[in-house]
């Protein structure tokens, strides 16, 4: 600590102490609750050392490695009493058949419809590299498109990837999640062993491939350039599917408005414009209704859509030519590239615009079912699309000529204005494929901490995973429009593609973790799939990379721009919650301060919020010296997100009591998930943390009780756990009771009559009278301690870091939502003090 440090941490010491009158004693002022055996926390680093000591001996094993020997922490001992900790999260109710076929249909209208409108521009945008001179050239841009939609949507996604969601969740998050629950690899340091007591906090057994996962995570563990590396790999890919949702709107209207040039008289590029912008404003406008009502909605316009595309393309290939069925021969591949050689590896990129909206189908999954989605896509979406560019393919071998304007020239002149219609809406539910997309990402990279905070809105009462969120809806908008008016033409088909290989090649590399790591799978196996899936992906990111001239910087532009504002976010986070951490007060501190903590305790509840999850804060100082009379009652709020989709409600709560008994000062850790809905008021989260504080109250009572009990009654079983014995260093295995009421059901069962009512609340007067003074607190009201932190760089710190810190995370920090805003607090019930965080 440096001499400044010192100085200032004295002053405060001396402060405090001048207030209190005496080093332990108490006022005449202060509210004073009851003696009673004083509950000392002052061993906390005596544990730790003996858990590394521990963990040292027993290093060889690959047990302990993975179940690494930990001392009892009264937050791990409450989070036991949940119930289904160890049997895993309770069984989800059998869906019918009848139900999935209704969610199977509404993904059509929300997943498919970015896919489903690629027929729209593919052949354009390759043969514009390629002319049609020959038959192979047909047959050989078929066969790539065939086999590129058989195995990345197919193979990778459907069967593969799918597999790899979190909980029912999907997308580059939802993985990232996944890998931080088995490794430890979350650059924000506030995981604790209680987390993995959360019900969906599930687990995979050991298996035979359980020492090379073993080596995997703790080689991640251990080099923080790899969790570096991996965080980046995560936000490159979560800010890829953003671009992708400015690009994808922009692209899917422009190409469907563009059938009425030469139908309509006069319809020239600034008609195509204007209209184009007026539809992407309309689409973005209704966005606030929610993703369920508009995918519903137009489901039926989409199944219509999938319809149309699989009839004309039955009607082209048995009126032209059937035979372009050849396609499903590879060696037409071969001979395509043989005979355009460079201008053939340059169509890749118009190729691969088949298969854009495939990481929809992953980034969607919390809307749908895995089930759902791959019977939509098995049954409807590959034959409809196979069907459509077999039909485009038979035209083009008669009429090459309409490369250009394959669809429209493709499609019936008695049918044109009807399929035109059903495209125009196709390719608007095919742009909310991605908002939708984007919408979620946001919303994971925000509870993650990557994120700054914004406004969300939840759009449904039952899925969760619908929302809105205004500031990146307007944001796309704008984009959108600019993007359209920049461009003025289909050519801006030149930038798509680039994000969708990039998320993809993200989302191999991250499948390919979670199968070496999770699933444990046979190395070779593992292997073999970023090497099929991974060198296709890079094979066609080298083709649309030539794009970049061509307008393919803009997506790379946008998604830099959103990695840059998650990256300077999480990275001031993780530095702020180190600097609490290193500054947080020490318990020796407190205990010269004494139970009045140096001021006059009034009756009423105090709720400091804060982001540590162990020790005390040092803003509760500046509260401290700023007022003159502290509550009687101070809880340290700490909301805390948790690398698993949902918190049961009955999990929300962790208590642990901080200092001696009549100090009145417990730790609250509110435990969230990404997916999780804070709809809940103030008032409903008062009555919710005091009835939980009150439950803690009374196990916390029952548990001295037992163990009173047990050591005065020797023949009981040793292995039971209690959460007073801090004497003593505990295994896992020692914990795998179910519940502590189970425990203390047992025992009770072979005690006496009067051990039993000693144990009860209702024969304890010092319970008795500590939940009667909290019902006091309780009515008295409820204050929210704000700290407002303001970080600032080290003096001595790189002139990078002094821009990042001091000017870009500075300005994230002053425009996101406040944390009033954010915790949902009432701001009549506010106080809010300032303090500096150098790091």
């Amino acid at each position: 600590m440096s001499t400044k440090e010192e100085i200032e941490e004295s002053s405060v010491s001396e402060g405090l102490l001048r207030r209190n009158g005496s080093t332990g004693g108490g006022s005449t002022g202060s509210l004073r609750w009851v003696d009673g055996s004083e509950i000392n926390d002052h061993q906390e680093e005596i544990f730790d050392k003996n858990e590394d000591i521990i963990r040292e001996s027993n290093y060889g094993s690959v047990g302990t490695r993975l179940k690494k020997p930990r001392r009892v922490d009264s937050l791990d001992v409450e989070s036991m009493q949940i119930k289904g900790v160890h049997g895993g999260s309770q069984r989800k109710k059998d869906v019918t058949l009848l139900a999935t076929l209704s969610l199977a249909f509404q993904t059509l209208g929300v997943v498919y419809g970015d896919m489903g409108t690629s027929p729209l521009y593919v052949f354009s945008d390759v043969f514009s590299k390629v002319h049609i001179t020959s038959e192979v050239d047909v047959l050989g841009a078929l066969s790539i498109v065939l086999y590129t939609i058989a195995l990345i949507p197919l193979m990778k996604y459907v069967f593969i990837v799918l597999k790899a969601n979190d909980n029912g969740e999907g997308g580059t998050f939802a993985l990232y999640s996944l890998i931080c629950r088995y490794a430890n690899v979350n650059l924000l340091p506030n995981r604790t062993p209680a987390d993995e007591c959360i019900s969906s906090f599930k687990l995979r057994l050991p298996t035979p491939e359980l020492e090379r996962a073993v080596y995997i995570k703790e080689i991640l563990e251990r080099k923080s350039l790899l969790k570096t590396l991996l965080l980046l790999l995560v936000l490159m890919g979560t800010s890829m599917i953003i671009g992708d949702g400015i690009l994808t709107p922009a692209i899917s209207v422009m190409s469907a408005v563009s059938g009425l040039e030469g139908r309509i008289p006069g319809f020239n590029t600034d008609a195509l414009v204007i209209i184009s912008i007026i539809i992407l404003g309309a689409l973005f406008s209704i966005q606030r209704f929610g993703s369920s009502k508009v995918g519903f909605t137009f489901a039926p316009a989409l199944a219509l859509w999938f319809f149309c595309l699989g009839s004309i393309g039955i009607y082209n290939l048995l009126k032209f030519n059937v035979t372009v069925i050849r396609a499903v021969n590879p060696a037409y591949i071969y001979l395509f590239f043989k005979k355009n050689s460079t201008k053939g590896w340059s169509a890749l990129g118009g190729c691969v615009l088949c298969i854009t909206g495939a990481e929809a189908m992953f980034a969607d999954l919390g809307h749908f079912s895995v089930k759902s989605i791959q019977i939509a896509f098995t049954s409807v979406v590959f034959p409809c699309l196979l069907l459509a560019y077999l039909g485009q393919a038979a035209f083009l071998m008669q009429y090459p000529q309409s490369a250009g304007r394959i669809f429209y020239d493709s499609v019936p002149n008695s049918l044109f204005w009807p399929v035109f219609v059903i495209a125009t809406i196709a390719a608007i539910i095919a742009s909310q494929a991605m908002i939708s997309a984007s919408f979620s990402c946001v919303k994971q990279a925000m509870a993650l901490g990557c994120f700054p905070r914004v406004k969300v809105i939840h759009t449904s009462k039952e899925h969760m995973g619908q929302i809105y969120i205004p500031v990146i809806n307007w944001f796309l908008m704008i984009m959108c429009m600019l993007v359209v008016a920049a461009f003025r033409s289909t050519s801006i088909a030149n930038a798509y593609g680039i994000a969708e290989v990039g998320v993809m090649i993200v989302t191999t590399t991250l499948v390919t973790i979670v199968m070496v790591l999770i699933w444990q799978t046979n190395l070779i196996l593992a292997l073999c799939f970023p090497l099929v899936f991974g060198t296709m992906e890079l094979v066609y990111m080298s083709s649309v990379l030539s794009k970049i001239l061509e307008g393919g910087w803009l997506p790379l532009f946008f998604a830099s721009l959103f990695l840059c504002v998650m990256y300077i976010w999480n990275y001031g986070s993780v530095l702020k919650y180190q600097s609490e951490v290193k500054q947080k007060i020490s318990l020796d501190f407190m205990d010269e301060l004494g139970c009045t903590l140096g001021t006059v305790r009034v009756p009423g509840i105090g709720l400091l919020y804060n982001e540590l999850v162990q020790g005390i804060p040092s803003i509760f100082t500046q509260f401290l010296l700023d007022l003159p009379a502290i509550h009687s009652v101070i809880v340290f709020v700490c909301i805390k997100h948790v690398p698993v989709p949902v918190v049961p409600q009955e999990e929300r709560f962790l208590f642990r009591r901080i200092c001696p008994k009549d100090y009145h000062m417990f730790r609250c850790v509110a435990r969230y998930g990404y997916k999780d809905v804070r709809k809940e008021d103030h008032r409903l989260f008062e009555q919710l943390l005091v009835d939980s504080l009150e439950k803690f109250l009374r196990n916390e009572a029952l548990d001295l009780a037992l163990e009173t009990n047990k050591q005065s009654q020797p023949e009981f079983d040793s292995n039971v756990v209690s959460p007073r014995d801090h004497n003593s260093v505990v295994v896992v295995d020692e914990l795998k009771v179910p519940l502590m009421r189970d425990q203390r059901l047992e025992i009770g069962t072979s005690i006496s009559g009067s051990s039993i009512t000693a144990a009860s609340g209702d024969e304890d007067p010092s319970l008795e009278y500590e939940l009667s003074a909290l019902g006091e607190a309780s009515e008295s009201g409820f204050t929210y301690l704000l700290g407002h932190g303001d970080v600032r760089a080290k003096k001595n710190s790189w002139f990078i870091k002094k821009l990042t810190i001091n000017y870009l995370y500075a300005f994230l920090r002053r425009n996101c939502r406040g944390g009033n805003a954010t915790m949902r607090v009432p701001h009549m019930n506010i106080m809010q003090v300032g303090m500096t965080y150098m790091v």
